[in-house]
């Protein structure tokens, strides 16, 4: 009886155990196929509604993008919501990588300009100095003169469309009433009614009668050089932030964006949160999305080429600093010139104008009257030169005056020009290949794993084994996981436009590729001739013939570059040498002193070397 018993006691025991098996690993199926993740993910990456995630994967889901067989935790409202995420993070991605470079663009072009400013009123003040100093007859009535010939060139270097050399030809325009009035004819500025008649007149015929020689004209070409250097460099760097604004903020096909899904979160759909894209897939996404901005690479590269040149062009040999700091000289020789040939403009004058100002001064050699007072070192003018028919005696007189102390850029100052163009080469040479390294850039780190397990789109390999294709539209033809069927047609349009820069300024300056580059990028140092510190507050004197100074004269003959006035010359009545009298030389006597002083001073210390 008792075995009869036995085996359906063993058979009621086997079922319910067999039975717990099964509910177990039904609980543990259950568990394995929950969409916990997915929606930990979810969340974590603000992807969109929490509710839009399921709690377990489906079965019959009608994906679009991240289809697969077998049971998914995705649906068509996280595939939306999955597109506008992966755009958001992607935009995001290239916005973090091309933030340097946007800074760099702006805060140097915002220093470039600062720096102008600074050179402008320091160059400004300095001119200020020599006429409150040196003329002061004129200074009252020059000064806005001044202020309104550096507020034109302020304007210029920050884009304006202003000349530069109208603005340098209309200061002398100006200046040469009350050069005339105050210095050459000193006793008629009393007479307002001539004044007023002979104020107009005078304005017109200037260029013509040239009473200031060359000076006028090589002024005015010597900063249309360095500052339209200067200015092409302003605008070459806000053009390039409207490249980097227009590459930030690029629409995306629908055929990026589904392959930017499918390579970032279909992987999530099978509930595989932590696997990153395979390395050669991630490019070949990448290239596809951005085949339009790739097309930037080569006229971004001519770009930034420019932009060296440019800065070499400005910066090189102190271009634009010794531009503006020259004006002063420049000034202050045009005056001398007028001065040493008044009889001859007063003539000119009377002719042209027809007001008489009364018989010339006396029409004898008489010596130059020298303000001992002036700070200001002046080159002889091209009219007093030897190859001109002077008198010997104020050959003589004037020779001091051929000596030429150019200013120099002060080495003292540390955030000078050149060191700002020095910083913002060095930072330059790392984003030339800004836009067709951009797809590698988004590929990099933690983005992609370049080991034995990564995804591809389809389902997690060792290796991706698609083909990988290069930069650029062409290259697209070939690419396995994004269509790309046209260019973008905001990014077309900023290509042509900044080949079209391109094209304008090597048109307006087709030297700059002749420009020498600065072998040394960091040093920081000034050039070689540059050694001499600059403390005086009207820049560095530095002694030398005049006759090695030749920017103001034609290279063949010493001749002057300009006109003499009337257009007759001093040579047509030597018998008969004007009467000059000159404000604003230096003292020859007190350079005499000084060289004594520096030769006593190097015998002793040669004699106490020996000893």
């Amino acid at each position: 009886m008792s075995r009869g018993i036995c085996p359906r006691v063993i058979s009621c025991g086997s079922f319910w155990i067999l039975s717990a098996v099964i509910f177990a690993a039904h609980l543990i199926d259950v568990d394995a196929y929950s969409c916990h993740e997915v929606k930990t993910a979810f969340q974590l990456r603000q992807v969109g509604p929490l509710h839009r995630v399921p709690e377990t994967p489906g079965t019959d889901v009608d994906l679009m993008i991240c289809k697969h067989q077998g049971p998914s935790c995705c649906t068509r409202k996280m595939e939306e919501s999955y597109q506008l995420a992966v755009k958001r993070e992607t935009l995001q991605n290239i916005q973090s990588y091309s933030y340097e470079l946007e800074h760099l663009i702006s805060g140097h072009s915002d220093a470039f300009q600062d720096m102008f400013q600074y050179l402008l009123s320091f160059s400004q003040g300095h001119l200020s100095s020599l006429l409150e100093g040196t003329y002061p007859s004129l200074s009252h009535h020059a000064l806005p003169h001044v202020n309104q010939l550096f507020a034109s060139l302020s304007l210029y270097l920050r884009g304006a469309n202003v000349s530069v050399e109208t603005s340098v030809h209309q200061f002398f325009n100006n200046l040469f009433p009350l050069v005339y009035t105050r210095l050459i004819n000193p006793g008629i500025e009393g007479n307002m009614m001539v004044g007023i008649e002979m104020g107009d007149c005078l304005r017109m015929i200037r260029q013509d009668v040239n009473p200031f020689g060359s000076h006028p004209a090589v002024m005015a070409q010597e900063m249309a050089e360095a500052l339209g250097a200067g200015r092409q460099l302003g605008l070459a760097l806000e053009e390039g932030l409207e490249v980097m604004n227009a590459t930030e903020h690029v629409s995306m096909s629908k055929e990026c964006v589904k392959g930017l899904v499918k390579m970032v979160y279909c992987s999530h759909c099978r509930g595989l949160t932590l696997i990153k894209p395979c390395v050669g897939y991630c490019l070949n996404v990448m290239r596809g999305c951005l085949a339009s901005v790739s097309e930037l690479d080569q006229p971004w590269r001519r770009y930034t080429s420019l932009l060296e040149q440019l800065t070499h062009a400005m910066a090189g040999h102190h271009s634009l600093e010794l531009a503006l700091l020259g004006a002063r000289d420049h000034v202050n020789e045009a005056l001398l010139y007028a001065q040493l040939h008044g009889p001859l403009i007063t003539a000119t004058v009377d002719k042209v104008c027809g007001l008489s100002t009364g018989a010339p001064t006396s029409m004898r050699p008489t010596s130059p009257e020298v303000t001992t007072s002036s700070v200001t070192s002046t080159s002889l003018p091209p009219s007093a030169a030897p190859s001109q028919s002077l008198p010997e005696q104020w050959q003589s007189q004037l020779a001091h005056l051929r000596s030429s102390f150019p200013l120099k850029p002060s080495k003292n100052n540390k955030h000078n020009l050149r060191t700002l163009s020095r910083e913002f080469l060095m930072y330059l040479q790392r984003y030339k290949s800004f836009f067709a390294a951009l797809p590698e850039m988004l590929c990099e780190g933690d983005n992609v794993v370049d080991d034995s397990t990564c995804w591809s789109g389809e389902d997690v390999v060792e290796s991706y084994t698609g083909r990988v294709v290069g930069n650029g539209l062409h290259a697209q033809r070939q690419n396995p996981e994004v269509k790309v069927r046209s260019p973008n047609p905001t990014l077309a349009e900023v290509k042509e436009r900044l080949e079209l820069f391109n094209q304008e300024t090597q048109e307006k300056f087709p030297k700059l590729g002749q420009m020498e580059a600065w072998d040394e990028l960091g040093s920081g140092e000034t050039d070689e001739g540059s050694t001499t510190d600059c403390d005086d507050e009207d820049g560095c004197q530095a002694s030398g013939d005049g006759q090695e100074h030749t920017s103001h004269t034609a290279s063949s003959g010493g001749k002057p570059l300009g006109r003499q006035p009337g257009g007759e010359s001093p040579r047509e009545n030597p018998s008969k040498p004007p009467s000059v009298k000159v404000i604003g030389g230096s003292a020859t006597a007190s350079w005499a002193r000084l060289w004594s002083l520096a030769l006593l001073f190097a015998a002793l210390c040669l004699q106490w070397t020996l000893f």
